[in-house]
């Protein structure tokens, strides 16, 4: 194997699948990442054996072929080269990489591409294509809200819904539930719902762009996500996630969305969230409520923690409902606005006793139980 790459290039796909890579594993070639070249690109492609990604560059390969490397050390190496192009070479019947940047030069110890775990893009029971730009969004909306407990292991993904010519998706932790749909042309047939890890959620995010599509294909028990991108007038997947799904059934979160409120109150969105910010610097992890009380045209929001101290702020409204007190959790009540990008936002309650929820003027809510006033 013999080739030339663009550091940047090189550094970006390497980023793109180190994560998956397992970092503890105790078989070596576990730690490492496959490295596949031939037709003027690179597949890069790591693997924890639940988690597969693989990213493709362009290149100039001189002589094809495929090694695996140490994920970190061959990142380290990259990222710390100052050349801007870099030169690999696997003698035949080697599994010894040179590499060759300007002045600097390297030998890094690799093992046999065949050693590699074989991960085949799986056969597509249903394939449907969704613009990255949406997925993107719809996941910043909700991800936060995936329970870290791993007791309760079903929630710990986020919960897909195909149905009824909308995408579904859903995260809780059970004192908090995110909830936001959006229009999706797709064949009946593709109807289903599944539940996708936390980790491949994160990886998933941090890959999808602001254009191109998102193919989704999905098995039995895994699903592939392929990003496409538009070259030269032709669609090309430049990455691939593959991953294992969570098994189970997902509670029934309509249950937990109240179907009546006494009361919706416009707030500005960043007025209300920097105003959270402030008052939670009073609270502590055992005594982390912050206390909304709603007077005419009033909102006061404070806390108050006997070992530490009180703080409050006041912001003016329009409300003209009963006077009404709720106490949250700062952070929870701080995580929709932080992902959303609307100006204002809306607030529904009832009473002290029952849940808040948060709404703007497109498919979103987000339900937040009470906690105890002070």
């Amino acid at each position: 194997m013999k080739l030339t790459v663009s550091k940047t290039e090189f550094l970006d796909g390497l980023q793109a699948v180190q994560n998956a890579v397992s970092p503890r594993s105790t078989i070596p070639v576990m730690s490492n990442l496959l490295l596949e070249s031939g037709d003027g690109q690179i597949t890069l492609t790591g693997t924890d054996g639940d988690l597969t990604i693989s990213s493709v560059i362009h290149a100039a390969v001189h002589e094809p072929g495929s090694i695996t490397l140490p994920s970190k050390r061959i990142f380290s190496i990259t990222r710390e080269i100052a050349s801007l192009e870099i030169d690999l070479e696997v003698e035949p019947d080697s599994s010894d990489c040179s590499i060759q940047a300007g002045s600097t030069f390297f030998k890094v110890r690799g093992v046999e591409a065949d050693e590699f775990p074989k991960v085949d893009h799986l056969p597509s029971e249903k394939k449907i294509l969704v613009p990255q730009d949406k997925i993107k969004s719809m996941l910043k909306k909700t991800s936060f809200a995936i329970s870290n407990d791993e007791t309760r292991y079903v929630l710990n993904g986020l919960y897909f819904k195909f149905a009824a010519g909308k995408l579904i998706l859903v995260a809780t932790d059970g004192r908090r539930l995110a909830l936001v749909d959006e229009p999706l042309d797709f064949p009946p047939e593709s109807e289903g719902s599944f539940i996708v890890p936390t980790k491949t959620v994160l990886e998933l995010g941090r890959l999808l762009q602001n254009k191109g599509a998102l193919s989704i294909e999905l098995s039995e028990n895994r699903v592939a996500f392929d990003l496409i991108q538009e070259e030269e007038g032709q669609s090309v997947v430049t990455s691939t996630i593959i991953s294992k799904l969570i098994d189970g059934s997902y509670p029934d979160y309509n249950q937990v969305i109240p179907r009546e409120v006494e009361e919706r109150i416009a707030l500005g969105r960043e007025e209300f969230l920097q105003a959270l910010k402030r008052v939670e610097l009073m609270t502590t992890d055992k005594s982390g409520s912050a206390k909304l009380s709603f007077s005419e045209n009033n909102l006061v929001i404070s806390a108050n923690t006997p070992d530490v101290g009180e703080a409050r702020e006041s912001i003016a409204i329009n409300y003209q409902g009963k006077d009404l007190a709720v106490a949250f959790n700062p952070t929870y009540l701080m995580d929709p606005l932080k992902a959303l990008d609307n100006d204002e936002v809306f607030l529904e309650l009832t009473d002290e006793l029952s849940p808040g929820v948060i709404k703007i003027n497109d498919p979103f809510l987000y339900v937040i139980m009470p906690m105890r006033l002070q």
